[in-house]
């Protein structure tokens, strides 16, 4: 079982803000397969720092619109 990454995103609300564009069409825009979107938005998967920013491009928005790293402080 692949471990979920502390990465979030908010890939699956943008879609749907876009015009409720499908897995597959932001897989088919970004050059990726739709499972990969699909784990992607489910957070199992990072994506390498090229299809986040071709993610961000896709909805026209910022990668930190997109991807959310929560804020660790040093012990």
């Amino acid at each position: 079982m692949a471990k979920s990454t502390k990465i979030t995103n908010d890939i699956r609300r943008l879609r749907f803000e876009a015009s409720e564009m499908t897995q597959a069409e932001l897989a088919r825009r970004i050059g990726v397969t739709r499972q990969t979107v699909i784990a992607i938005e489910q957070g199992r998967y990072s994506p390498s720092l090229e299809v986040a920013f071709k993610i961000a491009i896709a909805f026209r928005v910022s990668l930190e619109t997109v991807f959310q790293y929560p804020d660790v402080e040093a012990n």
